[in-house]
């Protein structure tokens, strides 16, 4: 199996998936990390092995369980998919077996479980973190009595008092970093999601028209473009229709600006809500839409474009106070091939002049 393929097939391809495993990996380092020193403090005889293999493979097969059920989806659906506060409490319940087990050699536990405890520091909240503190204190005070009263000569009471109060202190300071650590990440996050919400409103700002929400005219040039490229490679034709809002700027000489405005809002969501899901329009400037028709030839793209012309007439802002009838003016033309969009839009807005000039409210093919 290649390197790439091995490392897709234990972190998953998923970014979110990958990122969990990555932290669940990382515990298991750790965890690694800590059973192979107590196997070399035990080859060199600072601790006893008595039961150490046991213990071990324990602490491997918890870790390689979380492993296993983040990497099967099985933890999708938890608050905690990182199974990062399970994780914690095993390994304080492994780490205070270990305590029980190395006896003179037993403050090399406390290192394994606070490894394991930093990992869980950066995924549970500052409640969780105090109820594996609260837990911490309890499994490490019960084992630590327990031993002290089994066995006074390896684990002198004094003596484990003093452990005990180590204990008592290292997790409520756990605790209160796991809330500064909480913090952290919610400010990232909230900073993270006012950063998605401004890159929309720029990609916003960028591609559409502020006044009717329609597309403006460079993004909608960009489309027109890629459609002229598509048409090349497919062979199929598209249609280009150029519309217009007759007498608009009498409307606004007399009703205001404000009149005129409505009206274009209310014109550009008729004319939305009437495309098919391949068509586009866009606003092109002042009263003038360009509307562009996907695999659509002349003679079909004519009925459409006369019940979009239609459906545009039919707006009527709320309060509007002009014309009873807004009537909208087209002219329509068919791509060629070979010929550049500004040629195309060239000839629809020469079509759209003929059906100014021959008394507006009408279409003309191109």
């Amino acid at each position: 199996m290649k390197p790439n393929h091995l490392a897709d097939w234990l972190l998953s391809k998923d970014p979110a998936l990958r990122s969990r495993l990555s932290q669940v990996g990382l515990g298991m380092g750790a965890m690694l990390a800590g059973v192979l020193a107590m196997h070399y403090f035990a080859a060199v005889g600072l601790v006893s092995g008595r039961g150490l293999w046991s213990w071990s493979v324990c602490a491997m097969g918890a870790i390689v369980l979380a492993w296993a059920l983040v990497r099967t989806g099985r933890t999708e659906r938890l608050p905690d998919p990182t199974l990062a506060v399970p994780q914690m409490l095993v390994a304080l319940t492994l780490g205070a077996w270990l305590y029980a087990m190395l006896g003179p050699a037993r403050g090399a536990a406390f290192p394994v479980v606070m490894v394991m405890l930093m990992f869980g520091l950066f995924a549970a909240t500052p409640r969780q973190m105090a109820g594996v503190g609260l837990y911490a204190v309890g499994v490490f005070g019960v084992t630590m009595a327990i031993m002290a009263w089994r066995q006074p000569q390896r684990y002198p009471p004094a003596v484990e008092l003093g452990h005990f109060l180590v204990v008592a202190t290292m997790m409520p300071a756990a605790a209160v970093l796991a809330a500064r650590v909480s913090t952290l990440r919610e400010r990232m996050r909230m900073q993270r999601a006012e950063l998605e919400r401004a890159l929309v409103r720029i990609e916003e700002l960028a591609t559409h028209d502020a006044l009717t929400g329609m597309v403006n005219r460079r993004h909608m040039a960009s489309l027109l473009e890629g459609e002229r490229q598509r048409s090349v490679r497919s062979g199929h034709v598209f249609c280009l229709a150029v519309l217009d809002v007759d007498g608009l700027r009498d409307v606004n000489d007399a009703h205001g600006e404000r009149s005129g405005d409505s009206l274009l809002r209310a014109m550009a969501q008729e004319a939305q809500s009437g495309l098919r899901l391949s068509d586009r329009i866009g606003r092109w400037g002042g009263g003038c839409f360009v509307l562009m028709m996907s695999d659509t030839r002349a003679t079909l793209a004519r009925g459409a474009v006369e019940r979009l012309r239609t459906r545009m007439a039919q707006a009527q802002p709320e309060g509007w106070g002009g014309p009873a009838r807004p009537t909208v003016s087209a002219g329509l033309t068919e791509h060629r091939a070979g010929e550049t969009v500004d040629k195309t839009l060239a000839r629809a807005e020469s079509a759209l002049r003929e059906a100014k000039a021959g008394g507006r409210d009408r279409l003309v093919l191109g």
